[in-house]
């Protein structure tokens, strides 16, 4: 969903190809260290989005000695999905690293909606925290583990603390306008 998502904002800006596109997320890194991306996908991702109407072909660029180029362009439809889909990757990621493209692209979404759907998570995660402390681990896994119990149970709470914690931040920001 992310390098839809990324595709469709980029055609926000302006038409591309998908080369230009390889070329441009390879010179932040390597196209398989982003998700194991590799240019036949991002192909596969082109001929989807066009599939589904999200995308057209404005022009082809004919070259000698080369292959022809496909430039593509938003559609309308893709602009009403657009927005959607970052909602849904929100709503989706499991952490921050997630939600990366949806939060580099907010300007195409209502900051109100996003800090619902963080909000949304954040109660979803409190609710489990206090189902979690009703739990007695040492029960769980017997009594002659109780280091073992402790030091999970430590691990538990240290992972959704700082999980909370960079959310509401993130609300913060977003509140803000610095994001």
């Amino acid at each position: 969903m992310a390098i839809q998502i990324f595709i469709l904002t980029q055609l926000m800006e302006e038409d591309t190809y998908p080369y230009k596109l390889k070329k441009q997320l390879a010179q932040l890194q390597p196209l398989e260290s982003i998700n194991g991306l590799t240019e036949s996908k991002l192909y596969y991702h082109f001929e989807s989005l066009a599939k589904q109407g999200f995308i057209e072909t404005k022009e082809i660029i004919k070259e000698q000695h080369r292959p022809d180029k496909q430039v593509f362009g938003i559609t309308e439809k893709g602009r009403d999905v657009l927005p959607k889909k970052i909602y849904k990757l929100f709503e989706s990621a499991d952490n921050i690293g997630d939600m990366v493209i949806g939060l580099a692209n907010m300007k195409y979404v209502d900051r109100g909606k996003v800090i619902g759907i963080l909000e949304k998570k954040i109660d979803k995660i409190k609710k489990m925290c206090e189902q979690l402390a009703q739990i007695d681990a040492t029960h769980l896994i017997g009594p002659e583990h109780k280091v073992f119990a402790a030091f999970v149970d430590d691990y538990a709470n240290y992972k959704i603390s700082s999980n909370l914690d960079y959310l509401e931040r993130l609300i913060e920001h977003i509140q803000k306008e610095e994001i």
